[in-house]
């Protein structure tokens, strides 16, 4: 059986390091960076350097440089391929609403979003996706920021139906919210 895990948490939850000691004893893992570099933002690319460095030699890091690219991945990794890290799938929500125009009102990323739960459904390889858990703060101020957080919560919510296992880290500690075999029952939104 494929299991295909989402780790959520907030900032500084520590889903990253958590999501990667899940996979610390595999032979080999496929660890998919999201985040878009910015040589002019060094502390962004600083934040980035410091992933990379805690991550085993083994491990083999992708960087997909649009949405489509991720889902082609997941999609086309099989169950005898390493397993898969994808981290963060908010960072690379950033890159998909970057490339519509979304945050002035441009296009939507509705069909990325479908394409990449559809992908993540299919992916026959073992699976853990990170993501930032957005809906315990306040409604943000700006549009860009309510628009962030609607999105990624949307696909936080269709991934978390679609997977098998869905952790929250919380202060580091993390809490099981569903777990493989157990049903979700969809809810409205």
């Amino acid at each position: 059986m494929t299991l295909r895990t989402l780790v959520l948490g907030g900032t500084r939850s520590g889903k990253s390091g958590y999501a990667e000691q899940l996979l610390r004893d595999e032979p080999a893992v496929t660890y998919v960076a999201t985040a878009r570099r910015d040589p002019d933002d060094a502390e962004w690319e600083a934040r980035i350097a410091a992933h990379a460095a805690r991550r085993p030699t083994r491990w083999v890091t992708v960087e997909p440089a649009r949405p489509g690219d991720l889902a082609a991945l997941l999609v086309g990794a099989g169950s005898s391929d390493p397993p898969l890290l994808v981290d963060d799938l908010g960072a690379g929500l950033t890159g998909a609403l970057d490339d519509v125009g979304a945050w002035d009102g441009g296009g939507t990323v509705e069909h990325d979003v479908a394409e990449l739960v559809e992908a993540v459904r299919r992916c026959t390889a073992r699976l853990v996706l990170v993501s930032a858990e957005v809906g315990l703060g306040v409604v943000p101020e700006t549009r860009s920021g309510r628009l962030f957080r609607d999105e990624l919560g949307s696909l936080n919510a269709s991934l978390a139906m679609t997977c098998d296992e869905v952790l929250l880290l919380v202060a580091g500690i993390p809490l099981r919210l569903k777990q493989p075999d157990q049903p979700t029952p969809e809810v409205g939104r």
